[in-house]
């Protein structure tokens, strides 16, 4: 759970936030001191993006975190992020061009170095599906150009918004899905890399249909848990079957915010967190979410706005990228991100909202299980929710329901602790795996030797217990318990 001094700062109270942070590294966080400072400040999963930095890099920053963790003796989770198909323009005899509104300007194949009436596209693929009326949107939405006629090798185009190109600039194609895979030849080999260090998620970079989730699961297989970048309109469009195909989705809203209306953006926000929590799949919100601390020690208010926004839709996590990986403020970006948790989660109107958006139970009996779990524990006022788990699934399911009181998940593997590091409200913690031989006796009193290592509720105190009969069986919630504090 993410740990936060609360707004007096001259004490040492801390208080714990449910809503989760992710932290990216980079060149500002790359040593151990750094990184254990923020991960005392309240981050709870690392990120690796593989868009930066050599394999040496990750792996190094790597093992600082499981130092870290070992140190602080909590699980935290690691995230490698894919950096996917980067679509760009080529090169220009001058280093650059200026585009003029209304010129017509032309792409093609050819690596002749371009100039203010054509360049080069070096991606056959857009060529192959654009048609006349397609946008082409570069350097981050800043030009946009529409096709009027396509050749076999080219596009002509009508400048829409002008200004200065330059060399490699990325291009977007919003109108259309475009027949490239998720996973590049450089996402296989860092992919497979990332696999090999152990890391608990992969972040899987412009998804735009669910064949994207099922190439990069026949790779990963059981190793790590998918997450989805919803950062293109299809993703958005397939939203559905991509869910059920994810472990967790993020709402990457850079690129979603250049291929979409500004003024989309928020609603598709509030519609994929709505969906996700429907279903129990974790949901992190990213991108600029304090981005005026890659430069400032501390955010605007309409930064700190924004973030409570995520809290109050119910998102699991929010993420820090250039703000902690680049910038000049990585320590103090993660205890102002946490302070805004805190502050928000104190809220009776968001207790409330929270309240009002819990999910229907499903007609199942693990399900019935959770919700009866949250509702036990309301009822009594309990101090803590103890779910074990074996991969993470009843942990996740009680997490749905957005109880008012910590889910102390129990699993036997770290690497199910680690995941459910990203997962809103739950404290993981590792134990000896129950067997058939257990008694129900016996895992009543592991799990108040849980709720004593987690250092919540007082003696006489009901502490609701969530498991499976028998034990040790992955899927198998059946059982909910009630237990005083000794």
């Amino acid at each position: 759970m993410s740990l936060v001094v609360t707004p007096d700062h001259n004490t040492a109270e801390m208080a714990l936030c449910r809503t989760k942070i992710v932290a990216t590294l980079g060149p500002a966080s790359s040593d151990y001191a750094t990184i254990r400072d923020l991960a005392l400040a309240g981050a709870d999963v690392f990120r690796l993006n593989f868009s930066h930095g050599t394999h040496a890099d990750h792996a190094s920053r790597h093992a600082f975190v499981r130092q870290v963790e070992r140190e602080l003796d909590r699980p935290i989770g690691i995230l490698a992020d894919m950096q996917g198909p980067k679509l760009r323009v080529g090169q220009f005899a001058g280093g650059k061009v200026v585009l003029e509104a209304g010129a017509t300007f032309r792409f093609d194949l050819s690596d002749t170095l371009g100039d203010a009436t054509r360049v080069q596209l070096p991606h056959p693929e857009i060529i192959s599906v654009a048609k006349p009326g397609s946008r082409l949107l570069m350097d981050d939405g800043k030009l946009a150009v529409v096709v009027e006629q396509v050749g076999p090798d080219w596009l002509q185009t009508r400048v829409q918004t002008g200004g200065p190109l330059s060399d490699h600039k990325g291009v977007n194609v919003p109108d259309v899905a475009l027949p490239i895979p998720a996973l590049t030849e450089k996402d296989r080999l860092d992919l497979a890399y990332a696999l090999e260090l152990g890391v608990e998620y992969i972040a899987l970079s412009f998804v735009q249909r669910p064949e994207d989730l099922l190439q990069a699961r026949a790779l990963v297989g059981e190793r790590a848990a998918l997450l989805a970048k919803l950062e293109k309109p299809q993703a958005v469009e397939n939203l559905a079957a991509i869910l059920e195909l994810s472990d967790a989705v993020m709402v990457a809203r850079g690129d979603l915010g250049v291929e979409l209306p500004p003024e989309s953006v928020p609603l598709i926000q509030k519609r994929i967190i709505r969906e996700a929590r429907r279903l129990g799949k974790p949901v992190v919100v990213a991108t600029q979410m304090l981005e005026s601390m890659i430069a400032a020690p501390t955010p605007t208010r309409a930064e700190a706005s924004d973030v409570a926004t995520a809290v109050f839709d119910g998102a699991d996590a929010v993420m820090l990228s250039a703000e902690s990986a680049a910038g000049q403020y990585p320590r103090e970006a993660v205890r102002i991100m946490n302070r805004i948790l805190w502050r928000v989660e104190q809220d009776a109107g968001w207790q409330a909202h929270m309240a009002a958006a819990r999910q229907a139970p499903e007609d199942y009996v693990a399900d019935a299980i959770a919700s009866a779990a949250q509702q036990v524990a309301a009822t009594l006022h309990a101090p803590a929710i103890v779910a074990y788990t074996h991969r993470g699934a009843t942990a996740l399911r009680i997490a749905r329901e957005r109880p008012t009181c910590p889910v102390l998940g129990v699993t036997p593997t770290a690497q199910a602790a680690r995941r459910l590091a990203l997962v809103w409200g739950v404290r993981a913690f590792v134990s000896l795996p129950h067997t058939a031989s257990t008694t129900v006796e016996q895992m009543v009193s592991d799990a108040l030797d849980v709720v004593r290592r987690a250092q919540v509720g007082a003696t006489g105190d009901s502490v609701v217990i969530a498991a499976g009969v028998p034990f040790g069986v992955s899927g198998s919630t059946n059982l909910l318990r009630v237990a005083a504090v000794p």
